[in-house]
């Protein structure tokens, strides 16, 4: 294990780019299509509420395998930056406990994508049950990981610059969960939700962004 991630650390080290960058690539170009195909789930037929209903009844239709096919991406896209960061970021600087609730946030989107959720009004089914409880672990799990992975950031270089921002992000989605999960805004629940999945996302942009950025030999 050892012995690979060493070679590992030797082709990065080679080719100029710091050990993760090219997971932190894939990061930021399943983020673009996530965001492209979201829209393009929420334009086709039936059109769900955006403000009103969460992004998981677009996975509910005659095109639902299109919000089906985001949360499979959601998922590859959050576990490649977890894998990168586990290679990338020194003990130092690296929340062990913070990188598994990340994990579990990229495993519960490919769970979601398993599970379909019931409709408002809807008779419940067992998989809707339990879509709403990965969905509910998923949440948590990502926003507390961020939070924890942000604030071990200022322990080495040359993640110290990048605490600031993540801490901010994740401070923020944490709160968007706490409206979410008190339902502070029924009208407006889709809203919310998407908020919140926009800033756990808009996290991990920031950092892979900035993972490109780092020297071979950071």
């Amino acid at each position: 294990m050892q012995q690979t991630q060493n070679s590992d650390l030797t082709v990065a080290n080679a080719r100029g780019e710091q050990p993760g960058a090219t997971l932190a690539l894939l990061t930021i170009v399943g983020l673009v299509l996530y965001v492209i195909l979201d829209v393009i789930a929420q334009l086709l037929p039936p059109h769900y509420n955006a403000i009103s209903q969460a992004e998981s009844d677009l996975a509910v239709g005659p095109y639902g395998f299109v919000m089906t096919i985001n949360f499979v991406l959601r998922g590859l896209l959050s576990l490649a930056l977890v894998w990168a960061l586990s290679r990338a970021a020194s003990k130092s600087g690296l929340s062990r406990t913070g990188l598994v609730l990340l994990a579990i946030w990229g495993i519960g989107a490919l769970v979601l994508a398993l599970f379909p959720t019931d409709l408002a009004g809807a008779k419940p089914t067992l998989h809707g049950v339990i879509h709403l409880f990965v969905a509910l672990l998923a949440f948590i799990c990502g926003a507390i990981g961020e939070l924890l992975l942000a604030l071990r950031f200022a322990k080495a270089e040359p993640w110290r610059s990048l605490r600031a921002p993540a801490l901010v992000i994740a401070i923020l989605a944490i709160i968007l969960f706490v409206i979410l999960l008190m339902s502070a805004f029924p009208h407006a629940y889709g809203l919310v939700e998407r908020i919140f999945i926009g800033l756990v996302l808009l996290w991990m942009l920031v950092v892979a962004l900035r993972m490109r950025s780092f020297p071979a030999k950071a």
